[in-house]
């Protein structure tokens, strides 16, 4: 009876082992694919995990106001405080940064996505300086050559 209860639950955990890194590599292939599809240099948010749902917005550029009607980021998707993974195919060693507040002087709560990280399939439990969690609270962002404070961490 112990041998046959042994293996049912080998065999149980076996097949939970199978099943979760199933999804994580659908995650992580859908960020591969949106990574692979976009040119070099460019930054984009999408309001779902995993690189899903829709795209908030694709740039070179920087945008100091997601909610408001002008840069690549223009509020017709509710862009502001709404994404919720990311990606950045890099041209070069800037950094993407990211803060909770709009506005040209680029105060507030903040943090960075390294130009060798990618993607970031999920912003839970990824945080700006401030203390803010980054999930469904980035309102602008701008390129960087050096320094930021904090970074994502995948």
């Amino acid at each position: 009876m112990r041998k046959i209860l042994a293996t049912a639950a080998t065999l149980g955990l076996a097949s939970f082992g199978a099943i979760v890194p199933a999804a994580n590599a659908q995650a992580s292939t859908a960020c591969n694919n949106a990574y692979a599809a976009i040119p070099a240099g460019t930054f984009v948010a999408y309001s779902g995990a995993n690189c899903g749902a829709t795209r908030l917005g694709s740039t070179t550029s920087w945008d100091s106001d997601w909610g408001n009607s002008s840069g690549p980021f223009q509020g017709r998707w509710q862009d502001t405080n709404n994404a919720e993974s990311l990606v950045y195919k890099s041209s070069d060693a800037r950094r993407v940064q990211l803060f909770n507040g709009t506005g040209d002087d680029w105060a507030g709560g903040h943090t960075c996505i390294r130009p060798d990280e990618y993607y970031m399939d999920t912003l839970e439990e990824q945080y700006f300086t401030s203390g803010v969690e980054v999930e469904n609270e980035i309102s602008s962002h701008r390129f960087i050559w050096s320094g930021c404070g904090a970074f994502l961490d995948s």
